[in-house]
């Protein structure tokens, strides 16, 4: 296998980066992926599985797993595949799309991305397109497979970013609740995991109809609506986005659901005694879970994604079209 297709410099901002399909066989070597998962996701009781299972879960030996590592170059300007130069990671597995046809058409196959990460202090450099843009380029070259699916939190604008207005992913349904009462740094085990089911054709071509967001805000095509209050945080006075209406009354041809700017932001901040401030979170989940499930309902289908700024402020829309 030529090594070099495995590999790949990135220069950003005038920093190298280096992604690279991991090939060790020795297994060891994969206790750098768990031990950034639980730097980034913090959740002790989750893991990835042992890192004997890893190796031999990896596509280049037994399994149908792939793993991309993102390396950082040091101050010295070198880049080494260990865990002190990892910053990002993606890993996911070969499964099926129909249950009944399973594994006898190539066809039926798809790719579960289930894990896409880059640690703080990386995060502003668009690393997390570079890593699925990779991740692209080896699924339909290596395994010859077109179709990914993954999860992600209707509520984080970075990933709906991404996700929808990036890369076009269709959403395929909403799925309230879908890990439980799953904690640590990027959840809070009192606010429901709700999460949208996505699926991405490699193949597709981007097409979206033409659409005024400006005009939408302002004639309130808005089902979900907030305004920003400043109130009490962990760590003292800051605005945050409230929810202020939910009309399901609204229809036409296209629709807006705002979301947070920064929904990881608003779950630290709030998370505190009173009762009024932590339950905003709690506000945005059950108001966008009520409008995303009617408005699908109803046969709308989300378009685009994007951010706008408006009277000073930032604000995140997901765009629906009927």
């Amino acid at each position: 296998m030529d090594k070099k297709r495995l590999q790949k410099i990135h220069e950003v901002k005038g920093e190298k980066f280096l992604l690279a399909v991991e090939t060790s066989d020795e297994h060891r070597e994969y206790q750098k992926y768990e031990e950034l998962r639980q730097k980034i996701w913090g959740e002790p009781k989750d893991n990835l599985s042992g890192t004997r299972n890893m190796m031999c879960e990896n596509f280049i030996h037994d399994g149908s797993s792939l793993f991309i590592g993102l390396y950082a170059e040091d101050k010295e300007g070198h880049i080494k595949q260990d865990k002190d130069h990892l910053i990002g990671f993606s890993y996911g597995f070969v499964g099926i799309i129909d249950k009944e046809t399973t594994f006898r058409n190539p066809d039926n196959l798809q790719f579960y991305s289930q894990y896409t990460c880059v640690r703080q202090g990386f995060q502003h450099f668009g690393l997390g397109v570079k890593i699925k843009e990779f991740q692209r380029e080896i699924l339909l070259e290596m395994f010859g497979i077109c179709t990914v699916t993954c999860t992600y939190d209707s509520l984080t604008g970075v990933n709906a970013h991404r996700n929808i207005h990036h890369f076009g992913m269709d959403v395929v349904e909403y799925r309230e609740d879908y890990y439980g009462d799953f904690g640590g740094l990027l959840n809070r085990v009192d606010i429901p995991c709700d999460r949208f089911f996505v699926s991405w054709d490699l193949k597709k071509e981007i097409q979206r109809p033409e659409y005024d967001l400006e005009y939408l805000i302002d004639s309130g095509y808005m089902v979900v609506r907030a305004e920003i209050e400043k109130v009490g945080g962990s760590k003292g006075p800051v605005e945050l986005e409230v929810v202020k209406d939910l009309n399901l009354r609204l229809d036409h041809e296209f629709l807006l659901v705002e979301i947070p700017v920064d929904f990881y932001k608003m779950l630290k901040e709030t998370d505190v005694s009173e009762s009024k401030v932590r339950n905003i979170p709690i506000g945005w989940r059950m108001k966008t879970r009520q409008a995303f499930k009617t408005l699908f309902k109803r046969k709308y289908k989300i378009i685009d994604f994007k951010q706008i700024k408006k009277e000073g402020h930032k604000r995140d829309f997901y765009i629906l079209k009927k």
